[in-house]
């Protein structure tokens, strides 16, 4: 996990920083599809008009998608089979992400209460995410064939 944190999301190389703005750029273009007009303004979405979240880095997917990556490479099964779930597992995570980050939006827009950040963020969004990564999980092992 170390060497896939600090490779592909820490900002110590040229491909960190590649991918991570690419990721980014990719879920600010489907949170686009469903936000409000001009709500998404750059890397903010402006909540109302003391309060906007900002998707940066922390904010794109890398860290649960790295997470998964780290499971599958270190469990004993073809190369093949670890790239396919790889895949499938960054779509999956990606548009988890978006569909996480747009729940933000709705709870803490729809009360107007900034409280509701905490729970719509820390607690649904990233349970949302963890039951995926494992799900994932769980049915990479179950369709893998074993190496040792």
């Amino acid at each position: 996990m170390a060497i896939l944190f600090t490779f592909f999301y820490a900002d110590t190389s040229v491909v960190s920083t590649f991918l991570n703005d690419g990721q980014t750029k990719l879920t600010l273009f489907f949170l686009d599809m469903f936000l409000a007009p001009d709500q998404l303004v750059g890397i903010d979405i402006m909540i109302n008009l003391h309060y906007k979240i900002i998707i940066n880095q922390a904010c794109n997917g890398m860290i649960p998608i790295l997470f998964l990556f780290a499971s599958i490479l270190a469990y004993p099964s073809g190369i093949v089979h670890k790239i396919v779930w790889m895949l499938i597992g960054y779509l999956l995570f990606s548009v988890g992400n978006v569909i996480r980050i747009l729940l933000v939006v709705y709870f803490v827009e729809g009360e107007g209460v900034r409280g509701n950040f905490y729970w719509s963020h820390d607690l649904l969004g990233n349970t949302l995410l963890m039951v995926l990564g494992l799900g994932l999980f769980i049915m990479f092992i179950k369709t893998a064939k074993r190496t040792v």
